[in-house]
């Protein structure tokens, strides 16, 4: 039985039921942090249905906030942490594919019938430690399959976002989906472009996390959804690559490859990238950088080879109209787009000045980049020789701490006579290309040398 005097989400939860039962209401834990629970994994949250209404809850517990009371869901805040604590409740007359029209109270029983998928309609007290299931999910959950609680159709008229929800849940948990509901889900599929930008980014964010996000696009693809959510990634299906570089196939298939080696292929501790393979923005950097190869194929008409000049620039552009779709925050949009518009500067590392290539490796997004490249690689040819040699530039890069600053300043400059304005930028921009040639390394050497330049040309 979980400890009442942890301070852990799980023992606070198990004492928010304690306490329910206490004031003679039933509580159980409810939905995922059930399903996660039995299947031996860490919770990400803790959700609690009770025979409490919401006025009672507010009286029972201190800090309260009322997100959702007209449909009896309340939050409460104990030990730094949020629990969602609901009344049972039955719900009726879906009208917008979201929000009941009814809201009905009720008992345990009914609350569980009104859930979406048998796997999430578990109920648990951690205070007797006993299961109560009422819709089969048990079975569900030993077979590793995902299936609506009754009717398909039923459920996914009451929340059209469930249509995703089904898909991610099963790429998620590695389940498969109940053939009437899969059925149900590919005849129902254009019923989620009817959902919010947010919600449906949401719910793409969990589904493309590593380890399960090669399946969930192959998901998204046969359920019949991925016109409704990315309708630009359709036509990477067909489009095919030249198969000196890209041995995998179309477009499509090298984005469902690069999204496995995610997973199953991690870059090396010891190369200093190992944190950017879990970059939140990686996933998505890895589906747009070839967003618009479609749109800038061309054939060879006299070798047959495939080309696709332009296709960074215009994917660039590409990729944010997407993500600005899907209300991605601005900082992370311009982190992907600089990802998608500077793919292909790594194939030309090797050749690149010394100053071009400090510059790439200074980026702020140069990680998340060097990871993008990697996995670009190992989902075609599999040659990660520019690779490694970047992690080499990179490492004797972090032996010269002074190159990271700037030499020289807009004020230091000032100090020299200069007037701020157009010349003063070329000038700070003269002596940092110096720097990263390693022809000016020190302050008093860039001083020196902007004075002698200020002399000849004034």
């Amino acid at each position: 039985m979980p400890d009442s005097k942890s301070s852990s989400p799980k023992g606070i939860a198990a004492d928010i039921v304690r306490r329910l039962h206490r004031a003679g209401f039933s509580a159980f834990w409810v939905g995922g942090c059930v399903r996660d629970f039995l299947l031996g994994r860490e919770p990400g949250d803790y959700d609690i249905a009770t025979s409490a209404r919401p006025e009672q809850i507010e009286e029972l517990f201190k800090r309260t906030v009322a997100v959702g009371k007209k449909f009896g869901v309340m939050v409460v805040l104990e030990g730094g942490h949020q629990f969602q604590v609901a009344a049972f409740r039955a719900e009726a007359d879906y009208q917008d594919g979201r929000h009941p029209d009814r809201v009905t109270f009720a008992d345990a029983k009914a609350d569980a019938q009104r859930r979406d998928f048998t796997v999430n309609g578990l109920f648990y007290d951690p205070v007797t430690e006993k299961i109560h299931d009422w819709v089969g999910g048990e079975k569900d959950l030993r077979a590793k399959i995902i299936r609506t609680i009754g009717s398909p159709g039923e459920r996914f008229a009451e929340d059209h976002l469930r249509l995703l929800r089904a898909v991610r849940f099963a790429a998620q948990l590695g389940f498969e989906i109940e053939l009437q509901t899969f059925a149900a889900i590919q005849r129902l599929a254009p019923k989620i472009e009817l959902i919010s930008a947010e919600r449906i980014r949401d719910e793409l964010i969990k589904l493309f996390q590593p380890p399960h996000a090669a399946r969930g696009l192959v998901l998204l693809l046969k359920s019949g959804l991925l016109p409704g959510v990315l309708p630009e990634v359709i036509t990477t299906i067909a489009c095919e690559q030249s198969p000196d570089f890209h041995p995998e196939g179309t477009v499509f298939e090298h984005i469902r490859l690069m999204l496995e080696k995610m997973a199953t292929d991690p870059p090396s501790p010891r190369s200093g990238f190992g944190a950017a393979s879990a970059h939140p923005s990686l996933p998505w950097a890895v589906i747009l950088h070839d967003i618009a190869k479609p749109a800038t194929v061309e054939r060879d008409p006299a070798t047959g080879k495939i080309h696709f000049y332009g296709h960074e620039k215009v994917g660039a552009a590409l990729a944010g109209r997407i993500l600005q779709r899907l209300r991605f925050p601005k900082k992370q949009t311009d982190e992907i787009v600089a990802c998608v518009r500077q793919h292909m500067q790594f194939k030309d590392v090797k050749q690149m000045r010394k100053a071009t290539l400090r510059r790439l490796l200074l980026r702020e997004t140069f990680p998340l980049e060097l990871e993008l490249h990697r996995l670009d690689c190992l989902g075609s040819h599999g040659d990660l020789g520019h690779y490694e040699f970047l992690v080499e530039q990179a490492a004797e890069l972090e032996k010269q701490p002074a190159i990271r600053p700037p030499l020289l300043t807009g004020n230091d400059l000032i100090a020299l006579g200069v007037k701020p304005g157009p010349a003063m930028g070329a000038l700070l921009a003269e002596i940092r290309e110096k720097q990263l040639q390693d022809e000016l390394k020190t302050p008093r050497q860039a001083r020196a040398w902007a004075r002698k330049r200020l002399l000849t040309h004034g």
